[in-house]
């Protein structure tokens, strides 16, 4: 069909301690199990999440959506992993690729609890951002941050996204609506795609 893929796009970047890779079928079993050990720690920056978040049958069906996403070059989800690929450390996905005149899309991200302050999100956004900029030939990627959520703020400023504004009531966060601070990352040396 016209502008689309034909198949899922395979991509497994390593870093030095893990493997990030995009999403695929078979992951089910290891998103539930990462979601439902820190359902409690990512209750307060996430959106309310229903049962199926934490079973691996919800994860089938969302998955299957997700390599539709995938297939289309709309979305891209990368699953940050250990070494060996068993444990699901973190996420990283860039939703709403838009390309045209914008080549942009939004990034969210998420780490477990046992693996906060080591570093890991930021070497994994790192690769996971220059496979964007890259091979998707992204100009822009925009994060946003719950105000209070300073370790978050620090990481996007250290991954060199400047501050572009402040949105009130922005998105709906653990059920209530929250303000966020929006954020982009500009490619500098972008060059149109061939």
């Amino acid at each position: 069909m016209f502008g689309y893929r034909s198949a899922s796009p395979k991509v497994r970047l390593t870093t030095d301690r893990m493997v990030v890779r995009l999403v695929h079928e078979r992951d089910a079993h290891r998103l539930a199990d990462y979601y439902a050990e820190n359902r409690t720690f990512l209750k307060p920056w996430e959106p309310v999440r229903d049962e199926s978040h934490c079973y691996p049958s919800g994860w089938q069906a969302r998955l299957g959506m997700i390599t539709e996403m995938q297939k289309q070059g709309s979305a891209y989800y990368f699953i940050l992993l250990d070494p060996e690929e068993q444990e699901v450390r973190g996420v990283a996905n860039f939703s709403n690729v838009l390309r045209g005149s914008f080549h942009a899309c939004f990034l969210g991200y998420s780490l477990g609890e046992k693996w906060q302050g080591q570093g890991l999100m930021f070497e994994a956004l790192q690769s996971a951002m220059r496979y964007m900029l890259r091979q998707q030939r992204m100009h822009r990627i925009m994060a946003n941050y719950m105000p209070h959520n300073q370790r978050s703020g620090a990481l996007l400023t250290r991954l060199g996204f400047e501050r572009e504004g402040y949105a009130k009531d922005y998105l709906l966060i653990d059920g209530q609506w929250q303000d966020h601070v929006l954020t982009a990352y500009t490619n500098k040396e972008w060059l149109p795609p061939r």
